[in-house]
């Protein structure tokens, strides 16, 4: 399972040779920056500064990302989710919305997925020293991994309305494969609250957009090639009114005895998955789902992945690596957002 999300998408501003004209044109685009979830956020609005400044949008995303932090974040010991980790309780407690919100749809995407998208699986990725607990980069023993599975699975997590518990005392939760789409997703709910249709939104790589840049073109998007020691562009994508979320295995790993270690953990296996697909782009309506989506159609693999993307209609983009570079296959959904 995807513990960290790097920042797999270059959101870079491009101009469009082909445009859509809108209304824009005589405002601008107001960045607004700053550091959550153990990464950065940069936000553009279409507007002006006074209109940005009077709204006093800059400390409303700040105080609604602190409060997704407070909720989900297993490495605030007092959060929300670190709460329920170390308790020791089956007894159901009451958790807020947003915290039920992303749970229920985690769950969702854990049913629909056959167990590949998997929250439970965070002693998973602490044994393997991807977590909060930073372990030492060494392979663990067999004893030791068939004990941890032990600690994990979908069954042993009750969701019901905002009552959540847990069957196995020793159960614990990560929602670090949805809770920072969710963190996009109410940032830019927020943003149209105050009435502002025009907006990029980007934490930690994954993004959500919609209308047009102050220049009346479409945001475009740069989806970055899978490679460990630069930085370059694959493809360039138009998501539209959309979310945009990359899951890859190429950044984060250790090595040992020779052998590379992904930080992506299959719950069926409880090792680092172990195949030829390195990157996964899914666009969706919803940050959230679309940042859950890439990781499961990475546990999967090329093949199964690509079987689900179509079976369920999902606009994903796989590449994988071969021994003459990268191999990149689309769904006919991802297509229309090609540039």
């Amino acid at each position: 399972m995807n513990k960290m999300k790097l920042a797999l998408l270059v959101t870079l501003v491009l101009a469009l040779s082909a445009c859509f004209p809108s209304n824009n044109t005589d405002k601008e685009e107001i960045l607004l920056q700053g550091r959550t979830m153990g990464t950065t956020y940069n936000i553009k609005v279409v507007g002006s500064k006074e209109q940005v400044e009077a709204l006093n949008l800059q400390d409303k995303i700040d105080a609604v990302l602190k409060q997704v932090n407070q909720e989900m974040s297993t490495y605030i010991k007092t959060s929300e989710i670190s709460t329920f980790n170390q308790s020791t309780s089956t007894e159901s407690i009451e958790v807020s919305p947003g915290f039920a919100r992303v749970l229920k749809e985690s769950i969702r995407l854990g049913q629909l997925s056959e167990g590949k998208l998997d929250v439970t699986v965070g002693p998973l990725v602490n044994l393997w020293g991807f977590g909060p607990e930073q372990r030492p980069d060494k392979v663990p023993s067999d004893e030791l991994l068939a004990a941890t599975k032990k600690r994990v699975g979908l069954q042993h997590l009750v969701l019901e309305g905002n009552l959540l518990s847990k069957k196995i005392p020793d159960l614990y939760i990560d929602l670090s494969t949805t809770a920072k789409g969710y963190g996009v997703d109410v940032v830019a709910e927020l943003i149209e609250k105050n009435g502002i249709t025009n907006y990029l939104v980007e934490i930690g790589g994954e993004l959500r957009l919609k209308g047009f840049k102050s220049t009346g073109e479409l945001w475009a998007i740069a989806v970055e090639k899978p490679l460990t020691n630069e930085r370059s562009v694959q493809e360039v994508i138009i998501p539209r009114d959309n979310a945009v979320a990359t899951s890859g295995d190429y950044r984060i790993y250790f090595e040992a005895d020779g052998q590379r270690f992904s930080h992506i953990i299959d719950p069926a296996t409880g090792k680092p998955i172990n195949h030829k697909l390195v990157s996964v782009t899914v666009i969706h309506p919803s940050s959230m789902t679309a940042d859950g989506l890439s990781t499961t159609l990475m546990v999967m693999g090329m093949e199964k992945g690509m079987a689900f993307a179509v079976k369920n209609n999902l606009a994903a983009l796989f590449i994988s690596k071969t021994e003459n570079g990268f191999d990149e296959q689309f769904t006919v959904k991802f297509r229309q957002y090609l540039k």
